[in-house]
């Protein structure tokens, strides 16, 4: 018997499943028409979309925190921020939009969480996959902290047009080289935790197979 919960849940993982391969199938298609040209206005073309999945991943805390999805609150909450923050960041600076590196990044965020929604969709449907929990798990780990990295040269390239357009006294240059530190220290943190989530849903697998 469906509940409302399982509706939800499993239209909001396939909303988001659409959404990241729509933009997975425009960057390609544009890569393959234009070439190295196509990277300078990759988000002209894919950033509405992208803005949009990044905006309603907020609501994975609170799927969370209410129960509806089975996870770590503080890892998902890293995630979540730090994407965002780069993603309000892009937007309000016109000079980093053409940069190679937001293409990049939005390719590795397109990626790992085209890695991720599937799992979460055969979960909703009680239907898991070891070959998706173990992407899901093991693949997706490595790519996040690239994608971390990419997110720390984004900030870093973006600095001199923050201090540009800075004309108060506050000092948001410091600020984001404070938030570069933030972002190494919370991404080593869900990176543990992530390891940790890894082994019990690996172990669990094991012990369903055994039975």
């Amino acid at each position: 018997m469906f509940s409302f919960r399982l509706v939800y849940i499993f239209s909001y993982n396939l909303f988001q499943f659409c959404g990241h391969s729509w933009i997975l199938a425009n960057t390609i298609a544009r890569f393959l028409t234009f070439g190295r040209d196509a990277l300078a206005d990759t988000f002209y073309s894919i950033g509405f979309v992208m803005s949009l999945c990044q905006l309603l991943s907020i609501l994975e805390l609170f799927h969370i925190a209410d129960g509806i999805e089975k996870a770590r609150l503080l890892p998902r909450f890293i995630q979540v921020t730090e994407k965002n923050l780069v993603m309000i960041m892009v937007i309000m600076l016109e000079e980093i939009q053409s940069k190679p590196v937001v293409c990049v990044q939005f390719f590795l965020w397109n990626i790992l969480d085209l890695l991720r929604y599937p799992h979460e969709l055969l979960r909703a449907m009680d239907k898991p996959s070891i070959t998706m929990l173990w992407t899901r798990y093991t693949l997706w780990i490595p790519l996040y902290i690239l994608s971390v990295a990419t997110e720390a040269v984004t900030v870093y390239q973006a600095l001199p047009y923050i201090e540009a357009l800075n004309a108060t006294h506050i000092h948001l240059p410091f600020i984001l080289l404070g938030y570069l530190s933030v972002l190494a220290l919370g991404a080593s943190v869900t990176v543990w935790q992530l390891l940790k989530e890894r082994q019990h849903h690996l172990e669990k697998w094991n012990k369903k197979k055994r039975k």
